[in-house]
């Protein structure tokens, strides 16, 4: 098993700024892909920014200059800070994990965490 941590949801107003966090635990062998969804109501679920192991990121056109996505591989971290952050940011956020655990055969992974909410007012 390999539980996900995630912090740093809240209400912020227009042009403000908020980082959220996540950080995998348990038995974790190694991680590739680490990102950031989120889901407003009533829509699907879409990618944010995702970054792989050799630090390469791919971001929505519609967060790209405004949003920053980081990870530190000791702690098994991700991170996204979000500037400049618009009432159409309002959603739930996930964070995704996929990796290899340390158990036998050291099977794949791919985790997500219980989901922050982030909400901007105008």
């Amino acid at each position: 098993q390999v539980p996900l941590v995630e912090s740093g949801g809240g209400l912020v107003q227009a042009g403000g700024s908020l980082r959220l966090s996540c950080a995998a635990s348990g038995r974790v062998f190694s991680v590739n892909d680490m990102g950031w969804y989120r889901q407003a109501p009533g829509n699907q679920r879409e990618l944010v920014a995702v970054i792989n192991s050799a630090g390469t990121t791919n971001y929505a056109d519609s967060v790209k200059g405004r949003f920053t996505i980081s990870r530190d591989n000791a702690k098994n971290t991700v991170y996204l800070q979000m500037n400049s952050l618009k009432p159409e940011d309002t959603a739930v956020y996930y964070c995704n994990v996929r990796g290899r655990s340390r158990s036998y055969g050291y099977p794949g992974f791919d985790v997500w965490g219980q989901g922050t909410q982030v909400t901007v007012s105008a």
